[in-house]
Order: structure tokens, then C-alpha cells, then sequence
């Protein structure tokens, strides 16, 4: 393979992120010496295939964390140290296997160059001379072993990185306050059931909805954390700017999965818009008669986002309004590319705090969320009872 392919592809990258995603741009770092790379090869008994030698001398890996560059995998780009600790970390894994195991496991001429980081999973290279497979890309999974056949260099690879980029959203690059994302979403499904639907009589057995929620319960940090500069926005907005959202959030959601065909559904969602407050949460009201139908149906139907729709709109209707802002946001995760922006649309899209850390979840003090963990764990290492 050309090493020019591997520089093209990555001025491609480059150019890409810079002007659409500038802060993972930021996290690429500068290229590794020739010397390093050597010492590489050197300790791991290996010689690297020249595409990824030539991308390591563009890009010596990316910094970790919440801002780094990934592939559309997912996986982080390492450098040259972190190939060597996570590969002969690998080897270590594997050690003891017989080598007919070993092959589609992993064996010692195989290098991890990105890692997904809670996992042992991640991008691979074959280093095996002389075999056609040499410098073919694969990727590791814990539970099944090596599969190749992702590309047969890391030049075509990157190639096939950059059109995805280049494609935008088509290619499932999304991007939200400068960071590059890999999202894609579940393809339309059919639509079905209507309106005229009729509700369940009184002697059919349908399943109970959860009404146990309320308004005031406190919704635990763990919710919030995984949507990281989101999640600390909402933690600390008003409790109004938030049911706000909760609100929008809900219609989008009734409107993405069918549900807002349901005139009990809509009528409600336009009572909450208006400011007017809910029903009564009751198992035999309509509303909750629809829902428990729209459950049962989804189910027969295997729709899933829809059956999610009817059990979290509850909490939408009746429950805390952080806790359904971060139902409708993991719902429509599935749904929607775009949920972020949407998301901070949805909030008024005031400015975004950083991806928070520990120290912002162990200071927070708001009535609404549960972060006493966080505080009492903040508070230990601060050295205070």
C-alpha cells in the first residue's frame, strides 16, 4: 500500500475535524520520532507495517479522554507507548492458549493501535511477514477473539474513515459542541395501529402501568453522568427550564415512535404544553388504558422504541422532570442522530459547561438529584468527616 494513501487520508481527517469538530482535533498529538517506533518494534519482537508506521509519524495516538479521537468504532487512536502496554497486555491474555485457539484469539504478531478503553476490545493489525494478511485491520472482542476483514491496510482504512466523515451524518459522524460523535439510529419501522384503536374493557388482562412515580422524586446522578456536558447543564438549570424540555423532549419522542397519533396521548402532551397539569394518575383512566394497550400491541408488533415510548412517557406525564429528560434522551439516542442538539435546543441552548468530573458531582447541591455519593466520596478526599 502507497504510505501517501495513509498522509492523503489523514490531511482528509485533519481538515475535517479542524473546521467541524475542533476540540477532538485538538486532542491528535503531534508525530512520534522514527527512534520510538523503532524501540517499538524492537521490544514487541514485530515490524510494524509501513501504513502504520506512516500514520504514527502523522500522529503519535490522541489524548485520552471525554474529547479524544476516536474511530467509528469507537475505538481510541494509541500511540506508540499505549501500543506496546495494551499489546503486550493482549499477549499476556492470551498466554497458554494452544495455537489453534490462539489464531482467532490472538497471538503475538498481532498490535492493538486503538483501544475502546473499558474493555480489553479494539482495533488490530496483522504484523505476520510474509502472509497475505499482513498489515490487515481487524478488531478484538473480548468474548469472541480477533476478526479481520475491516480493510486490508490502514491506509484503506483511513480512506475509508475520511469518506465516512465527508458524508456526514450518512457516514454516522455527528458532531455537538465541537466533538466528533458516532451515532447511527434504528431504520424507520412500519407503522401500525391507529387511532380508532379501541381501549380494553374492563375484563381484559393487560399489564399495569407503574404509576409510582411523583414529581419530587430525585433523580440519581448515574443518570445524568452519561450524558456528560448535557447532564451537567441539566443539573444545574432551573427546575421550570427543565420541565420545559421534559415536555418537548416527550413530544418528540411521541411523534418519533407513532404515539402521538393516539388522541389520549396528544391530548394530554397539548394540555402539558398549554401549562395545564395531567390527570389523575389512574390505572383505569384512558390515558393509561392506551398506554398499557399500546404495550401489549407493541410487544406482538416486536417494536421496541414504541413499547419504551408508552412504559417512559409516564414519568414524562406524572414523574420528575429531570428523570424523563434523560428517558426521552436515551430513547431517542436510538432514534435520532441529532438528539443532542436537540436536546439543547430544547433547554433554551444556553452555554455548555465542560464534561463535568468528580468535582462537579460532589459539590452539586441540588434537592432534585441524588449525588450524595458523589458529595460524601468528594468530601473523603478533601479530608473533611
Amino acid at each position: 500500500m502507497r504510505n501517501d494513501l495513509v498522509q492523503e487520508s489523514w490531511d482528509r481527517i485533519d481538515a475535517w475535524l479542524r473546521e467541524h469538530a475542533p476540540r477532538t482535533f485538538a486532542t491528535l498529538r503531534p508525530p512520534a520520532g522514527h527512534e520510538e517506533i523503532a524501540a517499538a518494534q524492537e521490544v514487541l519482537g514485530v515490524t510494524f507495517p509501513p501504513d502504520l508506521v506512516a500514520s504514527l509519524l502523522r500522529h503519535n495516538g490522541a489524548v485520552d479522554g471525554p474529547d479524544a479521537f476516536c474511530f467509528s468504532t469507537d475505538d481510541r487512536l494509541l500511540g506508540v507507548d499505549e501500543i506496546v502496554e495494551d499489546t503486550q497486555w493482549m499477549r499476556d491474555i492470551a498466554e497458554g492458549l494452544d495455537v489453534e485457539d490462539a489464531e482467532y484469539y490472538w497471538i503475538d504478531e498481532y498490535l492493538k493501535f486503538g483501544s475502546y478503553g473499558v474493555t480489553s476490545d479494539g482495533l488490530t493489525v496483522d504484523c505476520r511477514r510474509g502472509q497475505d494478511s499482513y498489515g490487515a485491520i481487524g478488531r478484538f472482542f473480548d468474548e469472541t477473539g480477533t476478526d479481520f476483514g475491516r480493510a486490508d491496510s490502514l491506509g484503506r482504512y483511513l480512506e475509508d474513515l475520511a469518506d465516512r466523515l465527508e458524508s456526514g451524518h450518512d457516514g454516522g459522524a455527528v458532531t455537538f459542541n465541537g466533538r466528533l460523535f458516532w451515532e447511527s439510529a434504528l431504520p424507520p419501522r412500519p407503522d401500525w395501529g391507529s387511532a380508532d384503536d379501541p381501549l380494553p374493557g374492563p375484563d381484559e388482562d393487560v399489564p399495569e402501568l407503574d404509576l409510582s412515580c411523583s414529581p419530587t422524586d430525585a433523580l440519581h446522578v448515574g443518570a445524568l453522568e452519561g450524558l456528560e456536558e448535557i447532564g451537567a447543564l441539566l443539573a444545574v438549570l432551573p427546575r421550570e427550564q427543565v420541565a420545559e424540555a421534559a415536555r418537548k423532549q416527550l413530544r418528540r419522542v411521541a411523534v418519533e415512535t407513532g404515539l402521538n397519533k393516539y388522541p389520549e396521548i396528544k391530548t394530554v402532551l397539548d394540555a402539558l404544553e398549554r401549562g395545564e397539569a395531567p390527570p389523575p394518575p389512574r390505572q383505569t383512566g384512558p390515558l393509561a388504558l392506551r398506554l398499557r394497550t399500546v404495550i401489549v400491541q407493541a410487544d406482538t408488533h416486536r417494536d421496541a422504541p414504541r413499547r419504551w415510548a408508552a412504559e417512559k412517557m409516564v414519568h414524562g406525564i406524572w414523574g420528575s422532570p429531570y428523570r424523563s429528560v434523560c428517558e426521552s434522551a436515551n430513547i431517542r439516542g436510538r432514534l435520532a442522530v441529532d438528539w443532542r442538539t436537540d436536546l439543547h435546543a430544547d433547554l433554551g441552548s444556553p452555554p455548555l459547561p465542560p464534561v463535568p468530573d468528580d468535582r462537579f458531582w460532589g459539590t452539586l447541591r441540588n434537592p432534585a438529584i441524588d449525588s450524595s455519593w458523589h458529595a460524601a466520596q468528594y468530601a473523603q478526599d478533601q479530608g473533611r468527616p
